[in-house]
């Protein structure tokens, strides 16, 4: 799978996978952080209980072009936006922001609303999301936004 990915891939992207909040569950996003590594992505994975500060400033380091984050506290309406107001604030509104974790359906429209590209839910298969990930940033960087 890595070898057909990374041909696929304009250039080789970073991307920041964070748990923000009190949630103590990383299972997932550990699983993501393998999957997106082993389809050709450079991961950074920023480990349990980050604040949005902490993300926004792992994704400013970083330099990365787009950030996972994994939420299954039902924090992400309160969460996400101060991560993606954070990001604007730091002159980051470039980067790709991704969900992941149990976000009811209700409030995906939401959390897009606020800045969100995609929000993946239990059951998304791993290929599709690197996938889409990959596509997404490469119209990016043609200009194309997805």
């Amino acid at each position: 799978m890595a070898g057909a990915a990374q041909q696929q891939m304009e250039r080789h992207y970073r991307v920041v996978v964070a748990k923000p909040g009190l949630d103590g569950h990383d299972r997932g996003a550990k699983v993501i952080a393998r999957a997106l590594r082993d389809f050709g992505f450079e991961v950074i994975y920023t480990g349990l209980h980050q604040t949005p500060e902490q993300v926004v400033a792992a994704v400013v380091q970083e330099d990365a072009d787009a950030l996972g984050l994994s939420l299954l506290s039902g924090a992400h309406l309160t969460l996400v936006p101060k991560v993606v107001e954070g990001l604007r604030q730091a002159g980051r509104p470039d980067v790709l922001v991704v969900v992941g974790g149990i976000i009811p359906d209700a409030d995906i429209p939401v959390l897009k609303d606020m800045g969100v590209a995609e929000v993946f839910t239990p059951g998304a298969p791993l290929p599709s999301i690197a996938e889409w990930l990959a596509s997404a940033l490469d119209a990016r960087s043609a200009g194309t936004d997805p």
